[in-house]
């Protein structure tokens, strides 16, 4: 049935839910493989350079944001595999989340896309901008499970 397994992690609880409803789908599909994908936001030069903080050692946001995001990754792989499960790979692209969570499924033929109801965003944000989940849901090619 599912042989692609698509989790979107931001660290988030609810998007450690989506991976742990994906462990569970893994077990009984052995052959399914699990591809866990964080992305972080993107930030040009110029957004940097808009920084109150100035710091002597700072870093570029999306170096350190592409850190972070690895952590994430390397996390979430690692309570995959305490779990049972098997066949685990790990990602990480910058860029905005939805369309890039989209993107990837397509890219990797995706049999289903497992997504947390919000991530570390807030209520408000989710209710008048659109989450990150709804959109993935609407412009999906895939059966999306919203956890």
């Amino acid at each position: 049935m599912f042989k692609r397994i698509l989790v979107a992690v931001d660290g988030s609880k609810t998007s450690l839910g989506a991976l742990d409803k994906a462990i569970k789908l893994q077990k009984l599909l052995p052959e399914a493989e699990i591809y866990i994908l964080c992305v972080y936001k993107h930030h040009s030069l110029f957004e940097a350079s808009l920084s109150i903080g100035r710091p002597s050692d700072m870093d570029i946001p999306d170096k350190v944001l592409s850190e972070y995001a690895k952590e994430v990754v390397n996390h979430a792989k690692e309570l995959a595999k305490e779990q049972g499960a098997t066949r685990v790979r790990g990602f990480v692209k910058a860029g905005r989340p939805s369309k890039v969570i989209v993107k990837f499924a397509k890219d990797k033929e995706a049999d289903l896309l497992v997504v947390g109801t919000r991530g570390t965003h807030s209520d408000k944000d989710g209710m008048f901008l659109g989450s990150v989940s709804h959109r993935v849901a609407a412009h999906a090619k895939c059966p999306v499970l919203v956890v």
